[in-house]
């Protein structure tokens, strides 16, 4: 005789198990992924507001005012990924201290303090080199809560919808990473919210833009995330104290899924933040002039794409039972992506340009597969606390792929650093292989 869901669920939510009918609520875990997926999105948009205000900054620097170097630029679009892996190490150990209810509360109340800087700093166009880097790392605030995000999620669900949940909610949630780029251009173009009344600033060619807007727009958003929160979720009887959840440090498999979660979104994350200065200079308009692409019409169709592949390969993992082929498949197309886009790096024509998009895209593509496969993996790898806790951990480390990539391409030519992504992805993928998707593996997962 089959339990009927949720029948023997205490209203205190005591017994709670997922891996039993009739003490785990689904709607319950359902209204939980879709309120904490919706504040990921808001939170992976506020990570990388500043990817996508740089490009722009120097447009609006007030006449006498110093412009911002290259590597400055890079600077300031790295940092964020700097804070944001800092930042999930703490984020990583408070789902079961905290519970979901408060942490996803605090975490989206966090965010609209990077949201209003960047737009008090967007509308002072003599704001100084250190106090944008300063707001560049409080914008890391969005990167960081993502590792108390997903670990939470993985109490709510059975490990045979482990893959579904967590691709949904981190596929869905990196789309916050393009619909910002995406985003940003359509609204410094026009006031908004009755931000007409704010000054907007002027380019180098004289037009207005509010460039403010692009923090503002997201604040009521991220209000309402908060306020889902608080009505919605309820805290799941997951619980340790910080000491107890360092056990995870001691197992083989930690390292090994920490390695190639650098790889899959350690790059997706990098090269996402990274996209556009890249394509600024190495086919930048003292080269090419007036057909030089912009980057800003570009650089979101990868991060978009591989936020959405990631959704979508979830599912696939929990239909096959595992995700080690699928992280194995990634790999070894992330190599091939990388391997592309370096042929095209020392750009002879404009048209060079279509050969590294291209390649770029093959990244962004496969490393959805990686990361969703990833993702289904440690629920099955590990038991469910410290799974919740590889999970923050491997999310940690990941995290500060926009920091590795952005202070690379600051002291090595892009052609030096793709040789090294490549050789990366190669040995990740091989890791992959050998302890998971092989025959006769030693953790098939």
């Amino acid at each position: 005789m089959t339990s009927i869901a949720g029948s023997a669920l205490k209203s205190d939510l005591s017994n709670w198990n997922p891996e039993d009918e009739s003490t785990w609520d689904k709607k319950l875990a359902w209204r939980t992924l879709a309120v904490t997926t919706y504040t990921m999105i808001l939170a992976f948009a506020a990570w990388f507001l500043v990817s996508a205000i740089a490009p722009r900054l120097n447009d609006i620097r007030a006449e006498g005012v110093e412009l911002l170097t290259k590597e400055q630029l890079y600077w300031l679009v790295a940092v964020p990924g700097l804070a944001g892996g800092l930042l999930r190490l703490v984020f990583m150990f408070l789902p079961p201290i905290m519970g979901s209810r408060l942490l996803v509360a605090f975490s989206g109340s966090l965010l609209v303090l990077p949201l209003i800087g960047w737009a008090l700093a967007a509308r002072d166009t003599t704001t100084p080199f250190w106090v944008l880097l300063s707001l560049a790392f409080a914008a890391g605030v969005g990167g960081g809560s993502f590792s108390g995000l997903m670990a939470s999620t993985s109490y709510y669900f059975p490990k045979r919808l482990a893959g579904t949940a967590l691709g949904i909610q981190a596929g869905i949630g990196n789309l916050g990473i393009g619909l910002m780029q995406l985003l940003l251009p359509w609204v410094v173009g026009f006031g908004l919210f009755g931000t007409a009344v704010l000054t907007p600033q002027s380019d180098k060619e004289g037009k207005l833009v509010w460039l403010h807007n692009g923090g503002l727009v997201l604040v009521p958003w991220v209000l309402l995330a908060v306020a889902l929160a608080i009505l919605v979720i309820r805290r799941v009887p997951v619980k340790a104290n910080f000491r107890q959840q360092l056990d995870i440090f001691q197992l083989k498999h930690t390292w090994v899924m920490t390695a190639i979660y650098l790889m899959s979104f350690g790059a997706f994350s990098g090269l996402a933040a990274q996209t556009g200065l890249i394509i600024l200079n190495v086919y930048s308009p003292d080269k090419f002039g007036a057909d030089a692409p912009n980057p800003l019409t570009w650089a979101w169709i990868g991060p978009m794409l591989g936020a959405l592949v990631r959704a979508g390969v979830g599912p696939l993992c929990d239909k096959v039972g595992g995700g080690a082929k699928f992280t194995f498949i990634g790999g070894l197309g992330m190599t091939v992506g990388t391997i592309v886009a370096l042929a095209y790096l020392n750009p002879s024509t404009v048209s060079d340009f279509y050969g590294f998009f291209t390649g770029m895209t093959i990244i962004f593509f496969f490393s959805g597969f990686a990361n969703a496969g990833t993702f289904k993996q440690m629920p099955m790898i590990f038991p469910p606390r410290q799974a919740g806790g590889a999970i923050g951990w491997t999310a940690a480390i990941g995290a500060f792929g926009p920091f590795l990539v952005g202070m690379a391409l600051s002291v090595m030519a892009p052609h030096t650093f793709f040789v090294i992504c490549a050789v990366w992805c190669a040995f990740c993928t091989w890791l992959a292989w050998w302890y998971y998707a092989r025959r006769n593996a030693p953790m098939p997962s």
